[in-house]
């Protein structure tokens, strides 16, 4: 009876460790499987033009790091950008109109040009033709959808973003 249950409990115990490690086996290769469908997605959204940057934290030149609790973007597709980002740091001038405030435009006459980082990812520069301040905008994305941009302004200093990208939605896309 004792050898019974002391055989019954090895035998367990062993397809426990053997299912247990086959888990761990899956679950390292849907990662993985994750990480290149991710990659490719990115690469996609770069090569069509058509994406969304979501900003979290604003990187003003001169200051600390903030913590964007509003939703703010930059969306790109192939005829149009639309930022709409919060300014902190030093202006050159300041805006007759104070609703003028921020990074707020609407290009659609714009060069954009794509480098590949020698690692993984991709560089992004794009310039608007159409609006005055602006000088350009430069994106840093990753194979894993995070990134950041710099805005480069003519009466302002530069300020950075961090965030992640996104597939642009169909509601996006009222424009």
């Amino acid at each position: 009876m004792k050898r019974n249950r002391f055989l019954y409990c090895k035998v367990m115990l062993s397809l426990l460790i053997i299912f247990t490690g086959l888990n761990l086996v899956y679950a390292q290769t849907s990662k993985k499987e994750e990480r290149v469908r991710k990659a490719a997605e990115i690469k996609q959204m770069v090569s069509s033009k058509d994406f969304v940057f979501k900003a979290q934290f604003a990187l003003p030149m001169g200051g600390s790091s903030f913590q964007l609790t509003s939703e703010y973007d930059v969306r790109v597709t192939k005829d149009t950008v639309v930022c709409f980002l919060p300014y902190f740091g030093r202006a050159y001038t300041a805006p007759m109109n104070p609703s003028e405030g921020g990074i707020r435009f609407t290009s659609k006459d714009f060069q954009y040009t794509v480098s590949n980082k020698k690692k993984s990812g991709w560089d992004i520069v794009i310039k608007p033709r159409d609006v005055n301040n602006i000088q350009q905008l430069t994106f840093y994305i990753s194979e894993s959808g995070y990134g950041s941009v710099q805005v480069t302004d003519n009466n302002r200093q530069p300020i950075s973003f961090n965030g992640y990208y996104e597939k642009n939605k169909e509601e996006n896309k009222k424009e």
